[in-house]
């Protein structure tokens, strides 16, 4: 799988991602470096915890990862979860289950696509 094939099967804009990286080759450098970001396992760490403000800021965090990126899918369903955090609170909201769901599929939608890159 090319590097264009692998943004269309992840939900991401390469035309995007490359008006901000000057190269095919660091769009790809920057994605499979995205395999080693820890805010995904941080997030999912914070929620099973119950620990609201480590789960906003590890949510915040992977929405702004695939938002520079371009991971347009994964960003959209961390930007949910980051919204729905935002608000200092002592829990996390029962809803907060259904969009880390979300998070997770398009998550792992995301390392799956990059881990085919040929």
């Amino acid at each position: 799988m090319t590097i264009e094939q692998c943004y269309q099967e992840l939900g991401g804009s390469y035309a995007e991602v490359c008006g901000r990286l000057p190269s095919p080759r660091l769009v790809e450098k920057f994605a499979r470096k995205f395999l080693d970001d820890p805010s995904c396992a941080e997030l999912t760490a914070a929620m099973a915890a119950g620990d609201h403000d480590a789960a906003f800021r590890a949510a915040h965090t992977l929405k702004g990862v695939a938002a520079n990126l371009s991971f347009t899918r994964l960003c959209a369903s961390a930007g949910a979860l980051t919204e729905l955090l935002r608000t200092p609170a002592d829990t996390i909201p029962p809803e907060a289950a259904l969009l880390m769901e979300a998070v997770t599929r398009d998550y792992n939608a995301t390392t799956a696509a990059i881990r085919a890159l040929d």
